[in-house]
């Protein structure tokens, strides 16, 4: 399985052993460097639980040992904060300054 740009990797020690703790993968893109047969170089963010990205990395795998989630883990959606009432300000009564 060749992973595509968008595709959400489930990436373990199946795929390298540089990852004795498994890690959640969002691809960017697949970089066409030279490498032994079967091995790809990925691009793409690291994702924690919640699915939103926490560091750009590249990586090499050995691409049989990818695992596609089927779900596409989706980022948190952002709240919008509720306005909150404003009260109308008092006008601010100017006085002439003394001087000297």
């Amino acid at each position: 399985m060749l992973p595509r740009s968008g595709d959400v990797l489930h990436v373990t020690r199946a795929a390298s052993v540089q990852f004795l703790k498994p890690i959640m993968f969002r691809v960017i893109r697949v970089l066409d460097w030279p490498t032994y047969d079967g091995w790809v170089w990925l691009e793409g963010y690291e994702l924690n639980a919640a699915g939103d990205a926490v560091s750009r990395r590249s990586i090499y795998v050995q691409a049989a040992g990818l695992r596609q989630l089927p779900i596409a883990a989706q980022p948190r959606q952002r709240t919008i904060p509720v306005p909150v009432p404003v009260r109308p300000r008092r006008p601010m009564v100017r006085t002439p300054a003394r001087v000297g």
